[in-house]
């Protein structure tokens, strides 16, 4: 699917996902700076994405993704603040771009 988020779009709040996610870039640039022509994947699974937004205030970012489900379960999970507050000593280090 095509994924389009407008300028400065939340996104997504924290969710996890049945399967794996594989995207590529087309325009713009989400939080991790994935650039245009840049692709990047989540594991699915126990993983947490905590955000997929668009940080540009005055660009689209937009994405192409292919979804893995595992069958009989809902491919977006979101994570309440419970979950969230258990898990904060998981979370991965973010790189500083």
């Amino acid at each position: 699917m095509t994924v389009g988020l407008p300028p400065g779009d939340a996104g997504t709040p924290p969710h996890r996902r049945s399967g794996p996610v594989f995207g590529y870039m087309v325009e713009g640039e989400p939080a991790r700076i994935i650039r245009a022509g840049e692709a990047f994947r989540e594991p699915g699974g126990d993983v947490i994405h905590y955000r997929a937004g668009n940080n540009l205030a005055d660009a689209w970012s937009r994405f192409v993704v292919v979804m893995v489900g595992v069958p009989g379960e809902p491919m977006l999970t979101l994570v309440e603040e419970g979950g969230l507050r258990e898990r904060r000593g998981r979370r991965a280090a973010r790189a500083v771009s």
